[in-house]
């Protein structure tokens, strides 16, 4: 099949305009971001909600902003994806986790009295060399 130039020249063309478009997005979220945290000090006297919700929105409108970019639409399927895996996970018992638990817990008792007697032993026999 014949590749058409015509429209390899358009592709390139239009993905090139996506990537100078990402990076004005990307520069307006770091203006809203570094305007949001400006203005949170400027009104620091405010009541600490109010700051507090104005840089939820804030923070909400620039992820929006972010997530129209092709690496925030690749995150935000990434985080699907993950969500989607999460679902599919056979979570342990309680009584699983428990004995898993003390499980663990022998075994670090036993590593450290191991380390506690070969720290003893070789701290009596520098001791016996050094005099």
């Amino acid at each position: 099949m014949p590749i058409n130039r015509n429209k390899v020249v358009m592709t390139e063309k239009i993905e090139s305009q996506e990537g100078t478009l990402d990076w004005a997005k990307w520069a307006a979220v770091a203006v809203i971001i570094a305007a949001a945290v400006y203005t949170n000090s400027y009104f620091s006297g405010e009541s600490l909600l109010i700051r507090t919700l104005g840089l939820l929105v804030v923070a909400g409108a620039a992820g929006w902003l972010a997530s129209q970019t092709a690496r925030g639409k690749a995150f935000v399927t990434l985080c699907l994806d993950a969500r989607v895996e999460i679902r599919k996970v056979v979570w342990p018992t309680r009584q699983e986790t428990t004995q898993t638990t003390i499980v663990v817990l022998i075994v670090i008792f036993i590593v450290a009295l191991i380390l506690w007697l070969l720290d003893w032993g070789l701290n009596g026999v520098v001791s016996s060399v050094i005099g």
